[in-house]
């Protein structure tokens, strides 16, 4: 979702209510006040270049969300909102950050576990209750909670990687320059130069591409492959092919293009990436 959604939120009651608020972390519209006093939602923006955050939330190594309080007062009304949806096990809503005004919407989330002490709570993704009964009275169990919330951990790290790397190549594909407009932004995907399975190839903007579907297909294949010195190469026994229209202008004609790639330096494709993985096109 993007920032300018989450304001807008919804109608209820023939009131407009707001997802999220952009000004705090912890949201309670005042529509809950009159009920348990719980929250809405909790938010997490995506840190931004050469700024310090306010605050750390962050997934812990043990497989939960860890998320601060708002301010040093442990009792004021947005933590109290906030402890008051772990006491009565009330679902949230936690918009994640991907990017720049952009944010996976997660829910239902719950609190598991207060601590006062630092200022934290900790929170596990649920699945999707089967009636309001498990919604409103705490969710899952706790090892089901574990299992979703690994889950979960593994979509956010893909859509980031995404979001992080279609942003840095101006959302179009480095081989033939489709997407930019919303519609065709959805034919776009975040390319793994090194695969993830290997401890380098972390999903990170240097180890990506932004190659539409066909061509993440082809350079996944081998078919296509990407030299370090940017150049496009097509496997000899496809230019060889002969085929229809797509082949012929989508993959072949392709042959020799130097690749677009962001104007950051820091966001360009690493070379010695880009090297080896040229070598396993080449032995294809």
């Amino acid at each position: 979702m993007t920032r300018e959604q989450m304001t807008a939120g919804f109608v209820f009651g023939g009131e407009r209510i707001p997802f999220a608020n952009r000004a705090v972390g912890i949201w309670r519209p005042r529509q809950l006040s009159d009920v348990d006093g719980a929250a809405l939602s909790i938010t997490t923006s995506a840190p931004r270049v050469g700024v310090t955050p306010r605050y750390t939330d962050e997934i812990r190594s043990d497989g939960w969300f860890s998320y601060k309080y708002q301010g040093a007062d442990r009792d004021n009304h947005f933590n109290r909102s906030l402890r008051r949806a772990f006491t009565e096990r009330r679902p949230l809503i936690y918009f994640y950050g991907l990017a720049a005004g952009v944010y996976e919407a997660l829910f239902p989330v719950y609190v598991l576990e207060d601590h006062p002490e630092t200022l934290s709570v900790l929170v596990a993704p649920d699945v999707a209750a089967q009636g309001d009964l498990t919604l409103l009275h705490g969710g899952s169990e706790v090892p089901l909670k574990a299992y979703v919330t690994r889950a979960v951990k593994q979509r956010l790290h893909q859509h980031k990687f995404r979001e992080l790397v279609l942003g840095a190549y101006r959302h179009r594909c480095t081989v033939c320059s489709i997407g930019a407009k919303d519609r065709l932004v959805s034919l776009l995907d975040a390319a793994h130069i090194l695969a993830d399975h290997d401890e380098r190839g972390l999903p990170e903007i240097p180890n990506g591409l932004s190659l539409c579907k066909i061509h993440h297909s082809a350079y996944d294949l081998n078919i296509l492959g990407i030299a370090p010195d940017l150049r496009v190469h097509i496997r000899e026994d496809i230019l060889a092919e002969v085929d229809g229209p797509m082949l012929q202008h989508g993959i072949k004609e392709m042959q020799g293009r130097v690749i677009r790639v962001p104007g950051r330096e820091v966001h360009q494709p690493r070379k010695d990436f880009l090297a080896e993985r040229f070598q396993q096109f080449e032995a294809a």
